[in-house]
């Protein structure tokens, strides 16, 4: 089966540094992967490369020529005083479909009109994962989509996840600290650190020295959400001094992610 993207040796860099390096991966049409590891170990990287938003400084990426991607960022921010409704928001810049059908498919009714500063925070993550539909992607990436969202709400969000690759028969690819989607949802984990730790299905990844080392054991509540601590030392080779140092520099500089701004 051809892959989607796929990648031979790939290493990313960022302001001179390498973030990430070696990394061999495809995904292919209608399989879930997620991508997890703590802060700074290049999940977000990782997906700027695939999409070609990041140029490889070593390695190749290869891109399906009817690659049609739909993607949910992180975060976003838009000014409350701004007037933008939903469905003036779906069409920056000009785009092609069906609002209401792109709506219903995120699990939403037709809320066209509403006020985007008037959206709950579910509501807003759907509209986001809305948008990313209007291009009929057959793939369909996601950056961390439910930071922000209490427990519940990510559950249901990530099941219309999981009901959208059902019906459009995309693959689907996250980023998530959320356990429950690496355990249930997911067919392939990827466990990243600078490069791959390990990469299987999701019984196989948890037993994996690698993956324990960064994630401890305690992994077995199905809706049990994902907090890392650093407490333990790299003994499986999954990083290297100058990304763990990138590692701390993070830790102490809480605002250095700040959100897209539209």
């Amino acid at each position: 089966m051809n892959a989607l993207i796929s990648t031979q040796g790939m290493t990313l860099a960022q302001g001179g540094r390498s973030v990430l390096h070696g990394v061999d991966f495809a995904i292919h049409a209608g399989e879930i992967v997620t991508i997890v590891g703590p802060n700074g170990s290049g999940k977000s990287s990782l997906i700027k490369g695939l999409i070609g938003a990041l140029n490889p400084t070593k390695g190749t990426v290869a891109r399906a020529p009817d690659l049609r991607i739909g993607y949910v960022p992180q975060s976003l921010h838009i000014d409350p005083t701004l007037p933008l409704t939903v469905k003036r928001f779906m069409n920056l810049p000009r785009r092609r479909g069906s609002v209401v059908e792109a709506l219903a498919k995120a699990g939403l009714p037709d809320l066209t009109h509403r006020q985007m500063s008037q959206l709950s925070g579910g509501q807003f993550q759907r509209v986001m994962l809305a948008r990313a539909l209007l291009a009929r992607p057959n793939l369909l990436i996601l950056d961390e989509a439910t930071q922000g969202l209490d427990q519940p709400g990510a559950a249901s969000f990530y099941r219309q996840i999981e009901e959208v690759r059902r019906t459009l028969g995309c693959a689907v690819l996250m980023v998530s600290h959320d356990l429950h989607v690496v355990m249930a949802a997911s067919d392939r984990v990827l466990c990243v650190n600078g490069h791959i730790c390990c990469e299987g299905t999701p019984d196989v990844v948890r037993d994996t020295p690698e993956y324990r080392a960064l994630f401890g054991s305690g992994t077995g509540g199905a809706l049990a959400l994902y907090r890392h601590e650093h407490t333990h030392d790299h003994d499986h080779d999954c990083g290297d001094p100058a990304h763990n140092a990138d590692r701390a520099s993070e830790a102490h500089d809480p605002q250095r992610k700040r959100p897209a701004r539209v």
